[in-house]
């Protein structure tokens, strides 16, 4: 019984993150997430468009706090807003911005979109990233484009600092799935070792390498 109870509140969460997003449109809000606290729910929303997510006056904040008493029953639900202040280093933000750019010029400036995106998320400082679109790009079979670079684990304890995200762009052509992944340059690796060059000349003194 809790099992089940638990499974539809996940259930639950995920509709209310999905509503937020679409409520507020694609590519306003990176990520929602809900805490439930003593005094009522507190929803998290991580952006790179405070101003237009809460817009003016706190117009949109407010109409979507009714919205959750409303449809939702909560009861004090309380809208925190987290700005991202590096949005080349955000996946979800990423992967939304190729999404709309592939809506906005077509399915035939895919290529220049992903490579200029790959090139802001270098710029960005990223240990490394990976686009992977998904589609008819732009040819009558659907078919997978891959756009790497730098250092990216896909497997074993170092992936799990990688930052993901997917999107969906709708073209005329039909659907196109964006997954983006991004290392941050702050994730903690941990195969990684630097070393110094004093400890390299002594590694080598040593016969160690």
């Amino acid at each position: 019984m809790e099992e089940r109870k638990f499974v539809e509140l996940k259930k639950e969460e995920f509709n209310i993150r999905e509503f937020i997003k679409n409520y507020l449109g694609k590519g306003k809000v990176s990520k929602v997430a809900i805490i439930y606290t003593p005094i009522g729910e507190k929803v998290v929303m991580r952006t790179n468009k405070p101003g237009l997510v809460i817009g003016r006056g706190g117009e949109r904040v407010d109409t979507l706090t009714r919205i959750l008493k409303k449809r939702y029953n909560f009861e004090n639900p309380q809208i925190e807003i987290q700005e991202v202040t590096e949005k080349y280093l955000d996946a979800q933000t990423v992967a939304d911005d190729i999404a709309m750019s592939i809506e906005n010029f077509g399915s035939l400036k895919f290529k220049i979109v992903a490579y200029r995106m790959l090139k802001q998320i270098e710029d960005a400082g990223a240990m490394g990233v990976e686009l992977k679109l998904s589609g008819k790009l732009p040819g009558a079979r659907a078919r997978t484009w891959r756009f790497k670079k730098g250092y990216l684990k896909k497997v074993g304890d170092s992936s799990k600092v990688v930052n993901k995200a997917k999107a969906v762009a709708q073209t005329k052509s039909g659907t196109v799935g964006i997954e983006v992944s991004i290392l941050r340059p702050d994730a903690k690796i941990h195969d990684h070792i630097d070393l110094t060059k004093k400890q390299i000349v002594e590694e080598v003194e040593n016969g160690k390498v």
